[in-house]
């Protein structure tokens, strides 16, 4: 078995329910030490996290859930209730203070709560950061086809367009260990494009401004990701006012599940100093 992937395996934790307004959530709740809440990205859910909560479990009480609309959550797809949903689980679960690590589309919802909510945040993780978190820029933007996508989704076709997606850098994986492979086509599979199919658009988050973060901030990149990814990561961080950048080798746009080993090293060297 590859190294970085030695410690994929291990028990199942339990499911928990939540509701919140208009949708119930999936959630687990894991380990003990600092709090951590743990925000996915598009079209993935909680599971994307099991081999990073594998590794830290032992000294972060790591908090991860289904975004509404993905993976096993109900109500639609909605970042600015994404927002309210972790306000609602730190709330359910007595935590004052949290970290916070938002995987791409997640980073806004990040972004967002930092800015907004200093006492609720001790620190905050951007990994694989979209421009569009520091205007009203579209969400998905240029990098996707997302009208291409929403046409194959809108005319029934859900396996060509999860077979498309598949083969998008974004949604690439660059390790060959079979059960990460496997984990990622699981994910996929429950994605149900809701988000894609509807014709109603959420609004759009307002502009966050980004030196108004003054929490400790990791920005992590894989070093495959696409370009346009790496250009946003450095100007994000270049616009916050305590930054570390980090770089995962041999990873692209999911170096989480590529190479988990190293990406759990960058957060637990990140995160101890937020609990002294």
């Amino acid at each position: 078995m590859n190294a970085s992937h030695s410690s994929l395996v291990g028990p199942r934790a339990a499911d928990l329910q939540l509701s919140v307004p208009q949708a119930r959530l999936r959630l687990r709740d894991e380990g003990s030490g600092p709090a951590v809440v743990l925000i996915h990205g598009w079209t993935l859910d909680l599971q994307m996290w099991d081999p990073l909560v594998r590794l830290l479990c032992d000294s972060f009480r790591l908090i991860r859930f289904d975004r509404r609309g993905f993976g096993l959550s109900s109500g639609q797809p909605s970042l600015a209730l994404d927002i309210a949903d972790v306000r609602a689980i730190c709330a359910h679960l007595r935590l004052p203070r949290v970290a916070l690590v938002g995987m791409s589309q997640g980073a806004r919802v990040a972004a967002h709560l930092a800015a907004e909510s200093p006492e609720l945040v001790s620190g905050v993780v951007f990994d694989g950061p979209p421009a569009g978190i520091r205007s009203e820029a579209m969400l998905l933007g240029e990098e996707i086809p997302v009208g291409e996508y929403r046409e194959l989704i809108r005319a029934g076709n859900l396996e060509q367009f999860r077979n498309a997606w598949s083969q998008h850098p974004l949604a690439r994986l660059h390790t060959t260990h079979a059960p990460t492979r496997e984990l990622l086509q699981r994910m996929l599979q429950r994605y149900g494009a809701s988000d894609l199919r509807e014709s109603a658009a959420n609004p759009p988050l307002a502009p966050v401004r980004i030196e108004s973060i003054h929490q400790p901030a990791l920005v992590i990149s894989g070093e495959l990701d696409l370009p346009s990814r790496t250009r946003a990561a450095d100007a994000l961080c270049d616009g916050l006012p305590a930054c570390t950048r980090a770089i995962v080798p041999g990873a692209g746009h999911l170096p989480s599940l590529d190479n988990p080993v190293l990406y759990s090293a960058l957060l637990r060297r990140f995160l101890q100093p937020l609990a002294t």
